[in-house]
C-alpha cells in the first residue's frame, strides 16, 4: 500500500489515492513539530489508505476477516506507505528547496541527511514486505510493493513533471489499498474489488486539483504542469465537477457490489453524494475564490473516509437486520413489487 493522492489523504492522509501533495496544504509550524524521519514518512496520508484496505476486506467475500490478518495488513500497509512518502521526499528534494512552502522540510533543511533517509526507505519497504508475506499473503505483499513503485516511479519521477493528466493516471497508486483488503481477506481479486478501486480512481481527481487550486502559485513557480496552471481555474472546475459527479455515479454501484447490506450502503450514501455534487457546483460558481476550493478539498477526504465506514457498517448483522426489515415494509406495502 502507498501513500497517495488521497489525501489525500490529508487532514488525516492524499490518496488513494490522497494526493501526494496533500500534507503541502499544511502551514509549515506544523510539519516543523514532527520529528524529520517522522515528517519524512508522511504520516498523516497514511490513515486514508487504511481505511480503504479494510473498505476492500468488506466488500469481499472472505469478510469477516481474523483480526491478525487485518493488524498485519495495516502495519504492513504502514510501513509500506511510509516507505513510499520517504522515497517521494527523496526524489523531490531538491524541488522542495526551490519552494519557500516547502523549503523548511527535512531533508531540504538538511534536517535529516540523505543516506538516512535512503536506508529508512529500504528498512520500511523490507518490514512491509515481511509483515505482508508473514502475516497475510504474497500477493498481499505484491500489491503493496506494485502500490509503492505506482507512486514513486509511475506519478512522482514520470507523470507529475510532464503532464497536467498526473493524477488521472498516477491516482492509480492510491487505489491499490482496495484490492490489498480484498487480497488479504480472500486470498484473491473480486469484481467488488476493482469497483472498489476504480471508485478511489475516479475520486482522486477531484479531489487533488481542488488542491491544487490552491497551489497553483507554487507549482507554477517551480513548473509542475498541473491542470490549474495549464488550463487554468475554470477549466479546472469543470473538470472537477465532471469527475465529481462520475465519483457519485460509480458509488452507486456499491449496491451491487457488496455480498450483503447493499441497500443499507445505498440510502446512507444519499446524503455523502448530495454534499459532495453541491460543493463541485459551488467550485463552479465561483472558481476563482479561495473558500470553495478548500471546503471541497476538506470535504473529499471526509467523502471517502464515510465511504469506507458504510461499507463497514454494511456488512455487520445489524445492517443486514434492517435491511430485512426494510425489505419486508416495503413488500408488505407494494406487494406487487416485492424485492
Amino acid at each position: 500500500m502507498v501513500s497517495a493522492s488521497l489525501p489525500a489523504v490529508p487532514i488525516p492522509a492524499p490518496a488513494p489515492s490522497e494526493p501526494p501533495d496533500a500534507d503541502s496544504a499544511r502551514a509549515q509550524p506544523r510539519s516543523r513539530r514532527l520529528p524529520a524521519w517522522l515528517e519524512v514518512a508522511k504520516p498523516r496520508l497514511i490513515p486514508l489508505l487504511l481505511a480503504t484496505t479494510l473498505a476492500g476486506m468488506a466488500v469481499s467475500d472472505g469478510w469477516p476477516v481474523p483480526a491478525g490478518t487485518i493488524i498485519c495488513s495495516l502495519v504492513g500497509g504502514s510501513l509500506a506507505a511510509a516507505a513510499a512518502g520517504v522515497l517521494n521526499c527523496l526524489w523531490e528534494q531538491e524541488l522542495d528547496g526551490r519552494m519557500q512552502r516547502t523549503s523548511r522540510r527535512a531533508l531540504p533543511s538538511g534536517r535529516l541527511a540523505q543516506r538516512q533517509a535512503f536506508a529508512m526507505a529500504i528498512g520500511l519497504t523490507a518490514a512491509a514486505v515481511a509483515v505482508l508475506v508473514w502475516g497475510v499473503n504474497a500477493l498481499a505483499a505484491s500489491l503493496s510493493l506494485l502500490g509503492l513503485c505506482s507512486y514513486v516511479l509511475l506519478y512522482t519521477a514520470l507523470l507529475k513533471p510532464r503532464t497536467p493528466q498526473n493524477i488521472v493516471i498516477g491516482g492509480v497508486a492510491g487505489a491499490i489499498p482496495p484490492l490489498v483488503g480484498v487480497a488479504a481477506a480472500s486470498g484473491g481479486l473480486s469484481w467488488a474489488g476493482w469497483w472498489l478501486f476504480s471508485l478511489v480512481m475516479v475520486w482522486t481527481p477531484a479531489h487533488f486539483w481542488s488542491l491544487a487550486l490552491l497551489l497553483r502559485d507554487d507549482y507554477r513557480a517551480v513548473g509542475i504542469p498541473m491542470l490549474p496552471v495549464v488550463r487554468g481555474v475554470a477549466v479546472t472546475a469543470r473538470a472537477i465537477h465532471n469527475y465529481g459527479r462520475l465519483t457519485v455515479l460509480l458509488s452507486l454501484f456499491g449496491v451491487l457490489a457488496l455480498p450483503s447490506g447493499g441497500i443499507f450502503y445505498g440510502l446512507l450514501l444519499l446524503p455523502f453524494n448530495a454534499r459532495l455534487l453541491q460543493l463541485c457546483g459551488r467550485l463552479g460558481r465561483d472558481p476563482e475564490q479561495v473558500q470553495p476550493a478548500r471546503d471541497l478539498f476538506r470535504w473529499s477526504i471526509l467523502y471517502l473516509f464515510g465511504i469506507c465506514l458504510l461499507l463497514l457498517l454494511a456488512r455487520s448483522p445489524q445492517s443486514e437486520l434492517l435491511q430485512n426489515q426494510l425489505l419486508a415494509l416495503l413488500g408488505a406495502a407494494f406487494p406487487r413489487f416485492t424485492l
